[in-house]
């Protein structure tokens, strides 16, 4: 019973999408209650892991891991529907709707995901509906159960000292950085050029001497949409879309040709395709004015000023950040550069060499210079980083790494809280499981208590 979220986790991440060839001979292996688990279950579940590209991190013998992951939900969904627990189905509908849209995504376009499946959007939701709500109804139940644990002091330094000291990690020296960035503007000139442009595309694309995709395929700056001829699928409800671009597209009747828009990433003509309820598929030819020299030369200025009032103290840096930068993504981090695992520290080797270059002589609590770089979507960019701290390469101890023991301290604690609530609640479960396998070491708590037929 060890490892009981990494088992669950493994379990309610991967989503099967239903294709028309699936294992042929299936059968009932395993039933805890009334809910039963197929041999089918568990054979797509591996496959589709593997068809991600996430081979290497299948766990040691992954038939045995997932049909654990399988006998722990469908145990916590027993239990969530005894406590009488609710998934409302607005919530499940949500859900449902958010995976198809990860697959359109994946697949291209709603036509291909149907061609694929041989099934309409609307049977895929159907077969995944209950899928969802058990899933959900895990969560629910899992939630309750560990939700109001909590961690003292004393118990993260206990937590601490029985650590072996020969297996305490080494910590590499870490930077907290934060950024404040802007973006250079095209002037107005440009600006005309770019709209006049493509209300010209619009032009050939109405009066039908060239097709959408076509312009799309050879004009857009969009590197995303460029080889489908700029079509994507959206939904209204979606957070990561630009509003105004979003909006245009729901506007448009089926075949139209919107005017041009700006959004935060340039200027567009949209087209849309199709649309059904909330999901529209749509056509879009993206350009970017060009920056000149000028333009970054005006920022670079504007940044130098900011610094030299941060380093004399005449304005604080959140002040700054909320008053100059508009990246708004760094807006939303508090100007932060994030590791990898989500804290506020990060190695040097995480960041990009420009900005390595840029440290090279600084040092914690001071301003960099400002310093013009491009971005991972290819927009120039200025920045200024303050060098909040800097720690120094050791082995972990209390003092200077409490929060990740405390993180690793009350992980373990809930763990534990759920080893202890399936000790008591298995033996009260009626339990089956195939005799394929009995072999399956991680899973003996269950077979002590299976039914054999």
């Amino acid at each position: 019973m060890k490892k009981i979220f990494t088992f669950i986790g493994i379990c309610s991440t991967v989503i099967v999408m239903a294709q028309p060839q699936k294992v042929v001979a299936d059968k009932i292996i395993a039933q805890v209650g009334n809910k039963i688990i197929l041999k089918s279950d568990i054979a797509n579940a591996i496959s589709d892991y593997r068809r991600q590209g996430q081979e290497a991190s299948l766990p040691p013998n992954p038939e045995c891991a997932f049909l654990e992951g399988q006998l722990i939900q469908k145990a916590l969904v027993l239990q969530a529907e005894k406590d009488s627990l609710l998934v409302s189905e607005d919530e499940i509908e949500a859900s449902l709707d958010n995976q198809i849209r990860g697959f359109i995504r994946e697949y291209g376009s709603q036509q291909i995901l149907e061609d694929v499946a041989g099934k309409t959007v609307y049977q895929i939701k159907e077969d995944f509906r209950q899928v969802f709500k058990e899933r959900k109804l895990a969560d629910l139940m899992r939630a309750k159960i560990v939700d109001n644990i909590k961690i003292t002091p004393n118990e993260v330094r206990a937590f601490y000292e029985k650590i072996p000291k020969d297996s305490l990690a080494f910590y590499e020296s870490e930077l907290e950085l934060k950024q404040i960035i802007m973006t250079p503007k095209a002037n107005k000139s440009v600006d005309e050029y770019v709209i006049k442009q493509l209300y010209e595309y619009k032009r050939q694309i109405e009066n039908g001497s060239k097709r959408f995709d076509q312009l799309a395929k050879i004009y857009t700056d969009d590197p995303g949409s460029k080889e489908s001829g700029g079509q994507y699928t959206v939904n209204r409800n979606d957070k990561f879309w630009d509003p105004t671009f979003l909006s245009t597209c729901y506007r448009l009747k089926e075949g139209q040709t919107s005017n041009v828009i700006k959004s935060k990433f340039g200027y567009h003509i949209i087209q849309l395709v199709s649309r059904s309820g909330d999901d529209a598929v749509v056509r879009h030819i993206l350009k970017i004015p060009p920056i000149t020299n000028e333009e970054i030369k005006i920022v670079v200025n504007e940044l130098d000023t900011v610094r030299e009032r941060l380093v004399r103290k005449e304005m604080d840096f959140g002040y700054a950040l909320n008053k100059y930068n508009d990246d708004e993504a760094n807006k939303n981090n508090g100007g932060q550069i994030g590791g990898r695992d989500g804290s506020g520290l990060i190695t040097i080797d995480q960041l990009d060499k420009e900005m390595v270059m840029l440290l090279k002589n600084l040092n914690p609590g001071e301003y960099s210079k400002p310093q013009v770089y491009t971005d991972e979507r290819g927009t120039k960019k200025v920045r200024i980083i303050y060098f909040a701290s800097r720690t120094d390469p050791h082995r972990e101890n209390i003092k200077d790494d409490y929060n990740r023991l405390s993180q690793r301290a009350i992980e373990e604690k809930k763990q534990l809280q759920l080893e202890k609530w399936f000790a008591e609640h298995i033996p009260t479960y009626y339990i089956t499981i195939d005799s394929e396998f009995t072999s399956c070491k991680s899973i003996n708590n269950w077979l002590k208590y299976a039914r054999k037929n």
